[in-house]
Protein backbone atom coordinates (compact mmCIF):
# COMPACT_ATOMS: atom_id res chain seq x y z
CA UNK A 1 0.00 0.00 0.00
CA UNK A 2 1.14 3.64 -0.66
CA UNK A 3 2.23 5.44 2.20
CA UNK A 4 -0.13 7.37 4.45
CA UNK A 5 -0.58 10.83 3.50
CA UNK A 6 0.25 13.39 6.50
CA UNK A 7 -3.29 14.11 8.80
CA UNK A 8 -2.92 17.80 8.17
CA UNK A 9 -5.31 19.11 10.66
CA UNK A 10 -3.10 17.08 13.47
CA UNK A 11 -0.03 18.01 12.28
CA UNK A 12 -1.20 21.83 12.66
CA UNK A 13 -2.44 21.23 16.18
CA UNK A 14 0.88 18.94 16.91
CA UNK A 15 2.97 22.43 15.66
CA UNK A 16 0.64 24.86 17.81
CA UNK A 17 -1.38 23.42 20.23
CA UNK A 18 0.63 23.45 23.08
CA UNK A 19 2.70 26.52 22.20
CA UNK A 20 -0.12 29.04 21.45
CA UNK A 21 -1.54 31.16 24.21
CA UNK A 22 -5.08 31.25 22.80
CA UNK A 23 -7.02 28.17 21.03
CA UNK A 24 -9.59 29.97 19.14
CA UNK A 25 -9.92 26.85 16.37
CA UNK A 26 -10.55 24.24 19.51
CA UNK A 27 -13.79 21.45 17.89
CA UNK A 28 -14.19 20.16 21.85
CA UNK A 29 -15.87 21.55 24.90
CA UNK A 30 -14.35 22.70 28.00
CA UNK A 31 -12.47 19.90 29.51
CA UNK A 32 -13.47 18.32 32.48
CA UNK A 33 -11.16 17.92 35.39
CA UNK A 34 -10.84 14.23 36.88
CA UNK A 35 -12.45 15.35 40.49
CA UNK A 36 -15.40 16.88 38.32
CA UNK A 37 -16.13 13.35 36.99
CA UNK A 38 -15.72 11.82 40.25
CA UNK A 39 -18.03 14.72 41.87
CA UNK A 40 -20.77 13.68 39.27
CA UNK A 41 -20.33 9.72 39.14
CA UNK A 42 -22.92 7.33 40.90
CA UNK A 43 -22.18 5.22 43.90
CA UNK A 44 -21.79 2.21 41.52
CA UNK A 45 -19.46 4.27 39.61
CA UNK A 46 -17.15 5.17 42.17
CA UNK A 47 -17.23 1.91 43.49
CA UNK A 48 -15.76 0.72 40.43
CA UNK A 49 -13.86 3.61 40.18
CA UNK A 50 -12.04 3.01 44.02
CA UNK A 51 -11.68 -0.60 43.60
CA UNK A 52 -10.23 -0.77 39.84
CA UNK A 53 -7.73 -3.23 38.70
CA UNK A 54 -4.96 -2.01 36.39
CA UNK A 55 -5.51 -4.49 34.03
CA UNK A 56 -6.48 -5.31 30.46
CA UNK A 57 -9.67 -4.91 29.57
CA UNK A 58 -12.83 -6.64 27.39
CA UNK A 59 -11.58 -5.83 24.09
CA UNK A 60 -15.86 -4.65 23.37
CA UNK A 61 -15.39 -2.82 26.13
CA UNK A 62 -16.27 -2.65 30.15
CA UNK A 63 -19.80 -3.99 30.05
CA UNK A 64 -20.90 -1.48 31.86
CA UNK A 65 -19.76 0.49 29.55
CA UNK A 66 -21.57 -0.84 26.45
CA UNK A 67 -24.82 -1.01 28.26
CA UNK A 68 -24.37 2.82 29.18
CA UNK A 69 -23.60 3.37 25.18
CA UNK A 70 -26.35 1.41 24.33
CA UNK A 71 -28.91 3.41 26.43
CA UNK A 72 -28.69 6.42 24.22
CA UNK A 73 -29.73 4.83 21.46
CA UNK A 74 -33.31 3.68 20.68
CA UNK A 75 -32.40 0.13 18.80
CA UNK A 76 -28.85 -0.72 20.14
CA UNK A 77 -28.10 -3.30 22.45
CA UNK A 78 -24.86 -3.24 24.67
CA UNK A 79 -23.55 -6.37 22.16
CA UNK A 80 -24.32 -3.81 19.56
CA UNK A 81 -21.07 -1.78 20.53
CA UNK A 82 -17.54 -1.77 19.93
CA UNK A 83 -15.64 0.63 22.17
CA UNK A 84 -12.52 2.38 21.14
CA UNK A 85 -10.73 5.38 20.29
CA UNK A 86 -12.40 7.44 17.49
CA UNK A 87 -9.32 7.73 15.26
CA UNK A 88 -8.91 4.34 15.56
CA UNK A 89 -12.80 3.35 14.92
CA UNK A 90 -12.98 5.14 11.43
CA UNK A 91 -9.35 3.01 10.75
CA UNK A 92 -10.41 -0.04 11.88
CA UNK A 93 -14.13 0.90 10.11
CA UNK A 94 -12.92 1.54 6.46
CA UNK A 95 -10.45 -1.38 6.58
CA UNK A 96 -13.08 -3.65 7.20
CA UNK A 97 -15.25 -2.34 4.94
CA UNK A 98 -13.05 -1.18 1.85
CA UNK A 99 -11.37 -3.05 -1.03
CA UNK A 100 -9.11 -0.73 -3.25
CA UNK A 101 -11.24 0.25 -6.35
CA UNK A 102 -14.45 0.56 -4.27
CA UNK A 103 -16.51 3.71 -4.55
CA UNK A 104 -16.70 6.25 -1.69
CA UNK A 105 -19.13 9.26 -1.31
CA UNK A 106 -18.21 11.58 1.75
CA UNK A 107 -19.63 14.75 2.70
CA UNK A 108 -17.02 17.63 2.56
CA UNK A 109 -15.44 19.61 3.95
CA UNK A 110 -14.81 17.21 6.54
CA UNK A 111 -12.47 15.41 9.22
CA UNK A 112 -9.60 14.18 6.81
CA UNK A 113 -9.49 10.82 8.06
CA UNK A 114 -13.76 10.38 6.74
CA UNK A 115 -11.89 10.51 3.40
CA UNK A 116 -7.97 9.97 3.04
CA UNK A 117 -7.89 6.84 4.48
CA UNK A 118 -10.60 5.10 2.00
CA UNK A 119 -8.60 6.97 -0.75
CA UNK A 120 -4.85 5.59 0.98
CA UNK A 121 -6.69 2.00 1.00
CA UNK A 122 -6.80 2.62 -3.00
CA UNK A 123 -11.01 3.92 -3.42
CA UNK A 124 -12.17 6.40 -5.85
CA UNK A 125 -13.59 9.14 -3.46
CA UNK A 126 -16.29 11.36 -4.61
CA UNK A 127 -17.06 15.09 -2.33
CA UNK A 128 -20.65 15.65 -1.57
CA UNK A 129 -20.33 18.96 -0.75
CA UNK A 130 -22.18 21.06 1.92
CA UNK A 131 -22.75 24.65 -0.26
CA UNK A 132 -22.43 27.85 1.71
CA UNK A 133 -25.09 30.09 1.46
CA UNK A 134 -26.58 33.58 3.16
CA UNK A 135 -28.37 31.69 6.17
CA UNK A 136 -25.43 29.38 6.60
CA UNK A 137 -24.76 26.09 4.70
CA UNK A 138 -27.19 23.91 2.18
CA UNK A 139 -27.06 20.18 1.01
CA UNK A 140 -27.75 19.09 -2.41
CA UNK A 141 -29.78 16.33 -2.34
CA UNK A 142 -30.20 15.85 -6.12
CA UNK A 143 -26.53 15.82 -5.84
CA UNK A 144 -26.44 12.99 -3.63
CA UNK A 145 -28.94 11.34 -5.72
CA UNK A 146 -26.21 11.01 -8.64
CA UNK A 147 -23.43 9.92 -6.35
CA UNK A 148 -25.35 7.06 -4.99
CA UNK A 149 -26.21 5.94 -8.89
CA UNK A 150 -22.40 5.10 -9.06
CA UNK A 151 -23.34 2.40 -6.76
CA UNK A 152 -20.82 3.24 -3.62
CA UNK A 153 -19.88 0.95 -0.74
CA UNK A 154 -19.85 3.32 1.52
CA UNK A 155 -21.57 6.78 2.31
CA UNK A 156 -19.53 8.83 4.77
CA UNK A 157 -21.84 11.88 6.66
CA UNK A 158 -20.87 13.98 9.50
CA UNK A 159 -23.73 15.95 11.35
CA UNK A 160 -23.70 18.20 13.54
CA UNK A 161 -21.38 18.73 10.75
CA UNK A 162 -17.13 19.52 11.33
CA UNK A 163 -16.41 21.59 10.33
CA UNK A 164 -19.39 24.13 9.12
CA UNK A 165 -22.10 23.56 12.20
CA UNK A 166 -24.38 22.47 9.75
CA UNK A 167 -27.42 19.98 10.46
CA UNK A 168 -30.01 18.85 8.09
CA UNK A 169 -33.42 19.55 8.81
CA UNK A 170 -35.27 15.98 10.31
CA UNK A 171 -36.87 15.57 6.66
CA UNK A 172 -33.94 15.81 5.03
CA UNK A 173 -32.00 13.53 7.21
CA UNK A 174 -34.64 11.06 6.65
CA UNK A 175 -34.07 11.44 3.05
CA UNK A 176 -30.43 10.30 2.69
CA UNK A 177 -31.17 7.27 5.02
CA UNK A 178 -34.07 6.56 2.64
CA UNK A 179 -31.81 7.33 -0.49
CA UNK A 180 -28.85 4.98 1.06
CA UNK A 181 -30.98 2.22 2.14
CA UNK A 182 -32.71 2.01 -1.39
CA UNK A 183 -29.07 2.13 -3.00
CA UNK A 184 -27.74 -0.50 -0.65
CA UNK A 185 -24.73 1.09 0.70
CA UNK A 186 -22.84 1.09 3.93
CA UNK A 187 -23.21 4.22 5.44
CA UNK A 188 -20.35 5.74 8.46
CA UNK A 189 -22.50 8.15 9.94
CA UNK A 190 -20.28 10.21 12.60
CA UNK A 191 -22.08 11.31 15.00
CA UNK A 192 -19.31 12.96 17.85
CA UNK A 193 -20.99 16.57 18.28
CA UNK A 194 -24.42 14.63 18.64
CA UNK A 195 -25.87 16.09 21.75
CA UNK A 196 -24.54 19.64 21.26
CA UNK A 197 -27.75 21.01 19.10
CA UNK A 198 -29.09 24.47 20.19
CA UNK A 199 -32.54 23.16 20.97
CA UNK A 200 -33.71 19.60 21.74
CA UNK A 201 -36.29 19.73 18.73
CA UNK A 202 -33.35 19.83 16.75
CA UNK A 203 -31.90 16.65 17.34
CA UNK A 204 -31.80 13.72 14.98
CA UNK A 205 -31.52 10.06 15.41
CA UNK A 206 -28.17 8.57 15.35
CA UNK A 207 -28.43 7.03 11.69
CA UNK A 208 -28.05 3.20 13.48
CA UNK A 209 -31.41 3.32 14.66
CA UNK A 210 -32.82 4.20 11.35
CA UNK A 211 -31.17 1.85 9.35
CA UNK A 212 -29.60 -1.49 9.74
CA UNK A 213 -26.78 -1.53 7.28
CA UNK A 214 -24.78 1.48 9.17
CA UNK A 215 -22.09 2.12 11.80
CA UNK A 216 -22.74 4.98 13.88
CA UNK A 217 -19.58 6.77 15.64
CA UNK A 218 -19.82 8.90 18.67
CA UNK A 219 -17.31 8.60 22.07
CA UNK A 220 -16.49 11.40 24.79
CA UNK A 221 -13.81 13.45 22.90
CA UNK A 222 -16.68 16.37 22.06
CA UNK A 223 -19.72 16.45 23.60
CA UNK A 224 -18.60 15.57 26.70
CA UNK A 225 -15.58 17.07 27.66
CA UNK A 226 -12.97 14.43 27.92
CA UNK A 227 -11.51 13.54 25.00
CA UNK A 228 -8.29 13.16 27.27
CA UNK A 229 -9.76 9.86 27.77
CA UNK A 230 -9.50 8.49 23.98
CA UNK A 231 -12.90 6.62 24.46
CA UNK A 232 -15.03 5.89 22.09
CA UNK A 233 -17.48 3.64 20.35
CA UNK A 234 -19.30 2.16 17.14
CA UNK A 235 -23.07 1.34 17.40
CA UNK A 236 -24.47 -0.73 14.98
CA UNK A 237 -27.35 -3.53 14.70
CA UNK A 238 -24.80 -5.14 12.16
CA UNK A 239 -23.36 -7.70 14.22
CA UNK A 240 -21.14 -9.53 11.66
CA UNK A 241 -19.47 -6.22 10.56
CA UNK A 242 -18.89 -5.62 14.09
CA UNK A 243 -17.29 -9.00 15.11
CA UNK A 244 -15.60 -8.18 11.99
CA UNK A 245 -13.85 -4.62 13.18
CA UNK A 246 -13.98 -6.00 16.80
CA UNK A 247 -11.07 -9.04 15.18
CA UNK A 248 -9.44 -5.95 13.26
CA UNK A 249 -8.84 -4.20 16.72
CA UNK A 250 -6.85 -7.04 17.78
CA UNK A 251 -3.61 -5.81 15.71
CA UNK A 252 -4.63 -1.96 17.36
CA UNK A 253 -5.21 -0.93 20.90
CA UNK A 254 -7.09 -4.67 22.06
CA UNK A 255 -8.95 -3.17 24.47
CA UNK A 256 -9.02 0.64 26.06
CA UNK A 257 -7.78 2.06 29.05
CA UNK A 258 -9.29 1.31 32.27
CA UNK A 259 -9.60 4.10 33.93
CA UNK A 260 -10.79 5.73 30.90
CA UNK A 261 -13.44 3.14 30.73
CA UNK A 262 -14.55 3.44 34.55
CA UNK A 263 -14.45 7.48 33.82
CA UNK A 264 -16.75 7.46 30.79
CA UNK A 265 -19.38 5.38 32.79
CA UNK A 266 -19.50 8.12 35.16
CA UNK A 267 -19.79 10.71 33.06
CA UNK A 268 -22.29 9.26 30.82
CA UNK A 269 -24.53 8.41 34.05
CA UNK A 270 -23.97 12.46 34.30
CA UNK A 271 -24.63 13.09 30.72
CA UNK A 272 -27.68 15.44 30.97
CA UNK A 273 -25.95 17.66 33.17
CA UNK A 274 -22.03 18.02 31.34
CA UNK A 275 -24.52 18.27 28.15
CA UNK A 276 -26.26 21.16 29.52
CA UNK A 277 -22.82 22.53 30.82
CA UNK A 278 -21.85 22.63 27.27
CA UNK A 279 -24.65 24.08 25.43
CA UNK A 280 -24.87 26.92 27.61
CA UNK A 281 -21.12 27.58 26.86
CA UNK A 282 -21.63 26.91 23.18
CA UNK A 283 -24.59 29.82 23.33
CA UNK A 284 -22.35 32.22 24.84
CA UNK A 285 -19.80 32.26 22.48
CA UNK A 286 -21.37 31.76 19.40
CA UNK A 287 -23.25 35.42 20.83
CA UNK A 288 -20.04 36.65 21.27
CA UNK A 289 -18.61 35.37 17.62
CA UNK A 290 -22.13 36.41 15.84
CA UNK A 291 -21.10 40.44 16.98
CA UNK A 292 -17.49 40.32 16.23
CA UNK A 293 -17.88 39.18 12.31
CA UNK A 294 -21.36 41.16 12.14
CA UNK A 295 -18.85 44.28 13.26
CA UNK A 296 -16.44 43.27 10.62
CA UNK A 297 -18.34 42.53 7.74
CA UNK A 298 -15.82 44.05 5.79
CA UNK A 299 -13.45 41.22 6.27
CA UNK A 300 -15.94 38.24 7.00
CA UNK A 301 -18.74 36.27 5.71
CA UNK A 302 -20.39 34.66 9.06
CA UNK A 303 -22.32 31.33 8.36
CA UNK A 304 -23.66 30.84 11.47
CA UNK A 305 -24.06 27.07 13.06
CA UNK A 306 -27.01 25.18 13.46
CA UNK A 307 -25.52 22.77 16.11
CA UNK A 308 -22.04 21.43 17.51
CA UNK A 309 -18.76 23.34 18.92
CA UNK A 310 -17.62 24.59 15.38
CA UNK A 311 -18.10 27.15 13.02
CA UNK A 312 -16.83 27.89 9.59
CA UNK A 313 -16.93 31.84 8.63
CA UNK A 314 -14.98 32.70 5.35
CA UNK A 315 -12.04 35.00 5.00
CA UNK A 316 -12.61 38.32 2.49
CA UNK A 317 -9.34 39.98 3.51
CA UNK A 318 -6.56 40.86 1.07
CA UNK A 319 -4.15 38.34 2.54
CA UNK A 320 -4.64 34.44 1.58
CA UNK A 321 -6.46 32.38 4.14
CA UNK A 322 -3.26 30.58 5.33
CA UNK A 323 -1.13 33.47 5.51
CA UNK A 324 -3.70 35.39 7.96
CA UNK A 325 -3.97 32.26 10.32
CA UNK A 326 -0.39 31.80 10.46
CA UNK A 327 0.10 35.68 11.28
CA UNK A 328 -2.46 35.33 14.26
CA UNK A 329 -0.54 32.42 15.83
CA UNK A 330 2.82 34.21 15.22
CA UNK A 331 2.12 37.52 16.46
CA UNK A 332 -0.95 37.26 18.53
CA UNK A 333 -0.50 33.37 20.19
CA UNK A 334 -4.19 32.82 18.91
CA UNK A 335 -4.35 29.51 16.67
CA UNK A 336 -7.01 29.86 14.23
CA UNK A 337 -7.22 26.87 11.71
CA UNK A 338 -7.32 27.45 7.64
CA UNK A 339 -10.34 25.55 5.68
CA UNK A 340 -7.69 24.55 3.47
CA UNK A 341 -7.14 21.19 6.01
CA UNK A 342 -10.20 20.24 5.16
CA UNK A 343 -11.15 19.34 1.61
CA UNK A 344 -13.59 21.81 0.13
CA UNK A 345 -12.93 24.77 2.76
CA UNK A 346 -10.93 27.21 0.67
CA UNK A 347 -11.44 30.38 2.30
CA UNK A 348 -12.73 29.85 5.42
CA UNK A 349 -11.01 29.52 8.47
CA UNK A 350 -12.68 27.10 11.59
CA UNK A 351 -13.51 28.67 14.95
CA UNK A 352 -13.85 25.97 18.25
CA UNK A 353 -17.15 27.49 20.63
CA UNK A 354 -17.18 24.99 23.31
CA UNK A 355 -14.45 26.88 25.60
CA UNK A 356 -14.27 29.35 28.44
CA UNK A 357 -11.89 31.44 27.56
CA UNK A 358 -13.17 32.00 23.80
CA UNK A 359 -14.19 35.68 24.15
CA UNK A 360 -10.71 36.56 25.51
CA UNK A 361 -9.10 34.74 22.82
CA UNK A 362 -11.69 36.27 20.34
CA UNK A 363 -11.12 39.74 21.42
CA UNK A 364 -7.32 39.23 21.25
CA UNK A 365 -7.97 37.91 17.47
CA UNK A 366 -10.20 40.75 16.69
CA UNK A 367 -7.73 43.61 17.81
CA UNK A 368 -5.37 42.31 15.69
CA UNK A 369 -7.38 42.68 12.47
CA UNK A 370 -6.72 45.45 9.88
CA UNK A 371 -8.29 48.68 10.43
Amino acid sequence: MPDMPPFLLERYFARYEFQARFLLSASDCESLTQREVLDLASPEALGLWENLALGYTESAGHPRLREAVAGLYRTIQPEDVLVAAPEEAILLAMLALLSPGDEVVVLEPAYQSLHEIARWIGCRVHAWRLAPESGGWALDLDGLKSLLSKKPRLLVVNFPNNPTGYLPARGEFAAILQMAERSGVTVFSDEMYRGLEYSPDQQLPAACDRIENCLSLSGMSKAYSLPGLRIGWLATRSRALLEKIRALKDYTTICSSAPSEILSIAALGAGEQILARNQRIIQDNLEAASACFARRADLFTWYPPRAGSVAFPAWNGAEDVGAFCQRMVAEQGVMVVPGSLFDGGDGHFRIGLGRRNFREALARFESALPK
